[in-house]
């Protein structure tokens, strides 16, 4: 540490070259300053206490701005009250002052020396902190380096693998061994699924993470619902879907949206409700993706753990899950400048909230819901959707597995 030192972030307003000997010109100011009240001491016997006082003063604010090392600040304290001491001893000497003034000069330099040790201990405690942060980084990057390197070399033998399980299942159909070689493309596709979400999560602090695009929610919404109603024995449903356009990476998004839905899944049982539903809120400036389910639940315990990676509930039945696809989507959420909230209770299901800064809101189109119309029987079943706005399935609107007669109390969509 050369002297004198001045830390990162403490700085004077205004720089000059620096003297010789790595003295500042505050450095030599501060001085000559001295100087002048040393003699203003001695010539001006009666009132030596303002420029005594002033030395000390100007020397604790040029040391809160150059925090010398020890050694230095011991030498310059040193000669300040060798100075200050025979200046104040030369008045007492011709009776000016009483003898007891020559006490505030080691007054002084205790205070001054105590406030030495507390910005020393600053420094030691900032410099401490400095370390361990870029400690930290450096972990941190470290850890995303090998997340992205270790998904991306396991994703092409993988890959591969799960192709040629998938070729010797189609041999073995109908076989005892078909059973065998199912779990094996089961776990292989799970294998696979948890490559690709490691690599995205660790993607996600990238700056070129995102490819940006006008996107309106109420459809993207509506097109999740079409793709994933086929995916299992549900109750879907679709809520209020408000006009809401925002900008963001469809890709990533898409992902984030498959999840949620995923997870709704794997935590509802055959003929239980999931939801799906756009709200702009009040303010205009958010708008939610919100996946609501009649699950089973979270425990309040786990609802602080449950975006963390590779947590899946203790208490949650159903297929195992990889455990990223909630820290997936906060992470994409975050991305985009926006956040996942969860709102959950045991026995009374699970209603997740992505939320996304909104921009201006898009023309009414046909993709709009039509409110008061009915996906199932019951009233509060949800709403239906305008025959061409989502395409041509041929398939009911409640999707349960259990399609029935459209006369039975359900309402169809013929071209959903």
């Amino acid at each position: 540490m050369h002297w004198p030192h001045r830390p990162p972030g403490l700085r004077w307003p205004f720089h000059r070259p620096r003297f010789p000997g790595h003295l500042a010109w505050v450095d030599v100011a501060w001085a000559a300053f001295s100087v002048v009240n040393l003699v203003a001491i001695v010539v001006f016997s009666h009132w030596e206490t303002v420029p005594f006082h002033f030395i000390w003063i100007s020397l604790t604010l040029l040391y809160g701005f150059r925090v010398w090392s020890t050694k230095p600040t011991a030498w310059v304290l040193a000669v300040v009250m060798i100075t200050t001491f025979t200046a104040i001893g030369w008045d007492v000497f011709h009776g000016a002052q009483s003898a007891d003034e020559l006490n505030e000069v080691p007054l002084m330099a205790a205070m001054f020396w105590m406030m030495v040790w507390h910005a020393q201990r600053r420094l030691a405690a900032d410099n401490e902190r400095d370390l361990v942060s870029e400690e930290n980084a450096r972990l941190l990057a470290t850890q995303r380096r090998f997340l992205q390197d270790a998904s991306h070399q396991l994703r092409t033998p993988i890959t591969i693998a799960l192709g040629h399980a998938e070729l010797l299942a189609g041999d073995l159909a109908g076989r005892a061994e078909a059973r065998d070689i199912e779990v094996v493309v089961g776990e292989l596709t799970r294998l696979r699924r948890l490559g690709e979400r490691l690599l995205m999560i660790a993607a996600s602090e990238d700056p070129d993470f995102l490819r940006p695009e006008p996107i309106a929610l109420d459809r993207f919404t509506m097109e999740a619902f079409r793709k994933w109603m086929p995916t299992a024995r549900r109750r879907w449903t679709l809520g209020r879907l408000d006009s809401v356009l925002v900008t963001a990476d469809r890709e990533r998004l898409v992902l984030a949206l498959d999840a949620l839905l995923e997870n709704a899944v794997r935590h509802t049982a055959e003929g239980e409700e999931i939801r799906l539903e756009v709200v702009r809120d009040r303010d205009g400036e958010t708008a939610r993706m919100i996946v609501a389910d009649g699950g089973e639940g979270i425990l309040p315990a786990e609802l602080d753990r449950i975006f963390d990676r590779f947590r899946s509930g203790s208490q949650l039945g159903g297929t195992r899950g990889t455990g990223l696809g909630l820290a997936l989507v906060r992470a994409v959420a975050r991305a985009h400048g926006g956040e996942v909230r969860v709102r959950s209770a045991p026995g009374g299901g699970s209603v997740f909230e992505l939320v996304l800064p909104a921009g201006r809101p898009p023309a009414p189109g046909p993709a709009a819901a039509v409110p008061g119309a009915e996906l199932r029987g019951t009233p509060a079943a949800g709403r239906a959707v305008r025959s061409d706005a989502l395409g041509a399935v041929s398939r009911p609107a409640h999707a349960s597995g259990d399609p029935g007669p459209p006369g039975a109390g359900r309402t169809t969509v013929e071209e959903l």
